[in-house]
């Protein structure tokens, strides 16, 4: 895979994504699928109420018709992993779609319940592990910088459920701030795409640049001010998706490092309820933690760009270290 064939995949999602987001966004507005505002957030989030949400079907559509489009350009882009990787991306992604229709359309503040949303995770994250159990496939765990491997046997299989399930949920907590999610997601999937084309994985690093690119086409929309919110529906999918692609370069922990942002947030929101229900006391103004840093009279940009910052770091990082 060439620098060009690279570049190729990138800007070929980008330019579909951005096509698809002008033709579905008038769609949204005019279907009135705006996004309702929980009244213990931000007051200065008030103003976003009726932005349209559930984009995320902006991105997920163009991904999977880019990788399609790609598998008559290239070979070996449709392999039993990429397969998998669209299987949790469009099947999160279904869940988030249908937790977001039962709010937005339906007008039923709750959506799906916490069980529901749970139970459809872990039978995606189950019949992903069991597509990949068909072919070669090692449950060892790499300790991240160095050669120490854990094997996990029977056991990998809960602890995959557990990942694509935790990585999910961390990434849709992540999702509050216009652009937060689509630039971190950027610099991840293109961080693992690297980790593709450095363990030779190229139809992973194919996908994982796919991705890349439809996530900078979707910041066209979803810039400050956002004309579209990615909801439950991209959230979700990213989060797993993302958690399939660690697992699948055997780089599984290194994702606690790539996701730096996406674990900090999910660790500020258990930190602030488990403090609040043994103490009566909060640590943060506000969790998750990008709501602290508004709260404490941070720009909901300045917010970004620092989270952006953070997570371009701690992606560059572990990727020279694979390189060199």
């Amino acid at each position: 895979m060439t620098l060009v064939t690279t570049v190729t995949v990138i800007t070929v999602a980008f330019i579909l994504t951005a096509i698809i987001g002008a033709a579905i966004l008038p769609l949204l507005r005019r279907l009135k699928f705006g996004q309702s505002i929980r009244e213990e957030g931000p007051a200065s989030h008030k103003k976003k109420e009726g932005t349209p949400t559930m984009g995320g079907l902006i991105f997920l559509s163009s991904i999977i018709i880019t990788m399609i489009v790609l598998s008559y350009i290239y070979e070996d882009v449709l392999t039993t992993q990429s397969i998998v990787l669209m299987i949790v991306l469009a099947g999160f992604g279904l869940i988030g779609f249908f937790d977001d229709f039962i709010i937005v359309v339906m007008k039923r503040n709750l959506g799906l319940t916490s069980i529901q949303k749970l139970i459809g995770q872990i039978i995606i994250a189950i019949i992903a592990y069991f597509l990949l159990k068909m072919g070669p496939f090692e449950t060892t765990v790499l300790i991240p910088f160095t050669n120490f491997t854990v094997d996990l046997g029977i056991f990998y299989v809960a602890f995959l459920i557990f990942w694509l399930v935790g990585f999910s949920n961390a990434v849709n907590l992540t999702d509050g701030l216009d652009g937060l999610v689509a630039g971190t997601s950027t610099i991840a999937f293109a961080a693992f795409g690297v980790l593709g084309l450095v363990y030779e994985q190229y139809d992973i690093a194919t996908f994982a640049f796919v991705v890349a690119g439809a996530m900078l086409g979707f910041l066209l929309f979803n810039m400050k001010p956002a004309k579209v919110f990615m909801g439950d529906t991209g959230s979700l999918a990213l989060g797993g998706t993302i958690a399939m692609l660690s697992i699948l370069v055997k780089q599984e922990l290194l994702l606690l490092v790539i996701g730096i942002v996406y674990v900090i947030e999910t660790l500020s929101v258990m930190i602030q309820v488990t403090s609040f229900k043994l103490t009566g006391k909060r640590v943060f103004k506000m969790s998750p933690i990008h709501h602290h840093f508004e709260e404490s009279g941070w720009s909901e940009w300045k917010i970004v760009i620092v989270f952006w910052g953070v997570a371009l770091l701690a992606a560059v990082i572990p990727v020279l270290w694979e390189v060199m």
